[in-house]
């Protein structure tokens, strides 16, 4: 395979992209990086023609002592057995307006994409490929606050001249808190006025709607028949003794 993509950006704009990992991921179009993963690792989906594959992998960007970079990578289907693995050589030439980024390389893949159309898989690789120039030349390097950078602005004259607001003075307080130990008196008087107190409350049983009917009185008739019987004893006694008496007389 071997491709080439007109970036409208220097040499050296290009080559500090390539050198930096995160830059890289940024250019991937479509990738979902991994949390606390390599930088250019994560989920990717494919689209070819109607269908679309999703992988997972990593690709690894190395610099070359002839100034190429060395594209190394690999992924699975996330939803099969297919896998990608791919070798490829990017090169920079330097042209008028831009650089020229020459990819060549092979790659080798099994699973679902190799029952598609071989012209639909060129088409999706050759579109993916220019998308990711283009984004790479178009990734610009994340500013680094410095330590000690202030982000104060200069105070103006005006600023610097105007009057502080006047606060108005503090309404007074007036205290509404009572005596520690009010006299015996006074609390007495108090709890008639507004209500029992506390233990007074948790104590004493409901009163009004809600107070227990009392049960019936049985005490005053318990009373009375336990004084009756002695003396219905004492008076049928006397009845039978008046009764012998008056007999032995006749």
């Amino acid at each position: 395979m071997e491709h080439e993509v007109f970036v409208p950006v220097t040499v050296e704009r290009l080559r500090e992209a390539l050198g930096d990992p995160a830059r890289v991921a940024r250019a991937v179009p479509g990738l979902q990086q991994d949390a606390g993963a390599d930088p250019v690792a994560g989920r990717l989906k494919v689209r070819v023609g109607s269908h679309s594959i999703t992988y997972r992998g990593a690709v690894r960007v190395t610099g070359r002592d002839d100034g190429s970079y060395a594209v190394e990578g690999d992924a699975t289907e996330t939803r099969g057995t297919g896998s990608v693995t791919l070798a490829l050589a990017l090169r920079l030439r330097d042209t008028e307006g831009g650089t020229t980024l020459t990819i060549d390389g092979t790659a080798t893949a099994d699973g679902r994409v190799t029952e598609l159309p071989q012209d639909a898989v060129g088409s999706a690789v050759v579109r993916l490929l220019n998308r990711f120039a283009e984004a790479l030349g178009e990734a610009e390097e994340e500013p680094e606050e410095k330590p000690g950078q202030s982000e104060e602005k200069p105070e103006t004259p005006a600023a610097a001249e105007a009057p502080e607001p006047v606060q108005p003075p503090p309404a007074p307080v007036e205290d509404f808190t009572e005596p520690a130990g009010p006299p015996a008196e006074a609390a007495h008087a108090r709890r008639t006025m507004i209500g029992r107190s506390a233990e007074e409350v948790d104590h004493a049983p409901p009163r009004g709607r809600y107070a227990p009917v009392p049960a019936p009185q049985t005490v005053a008739s318990g009373a009375t028949l336990r004084w009756a019987a002695p003396a219905a004893a004492v008076v049928l006694a006397s009845a039978i003794v008046v009764t012998r008496v008056l007999r032995k007389r006749r």
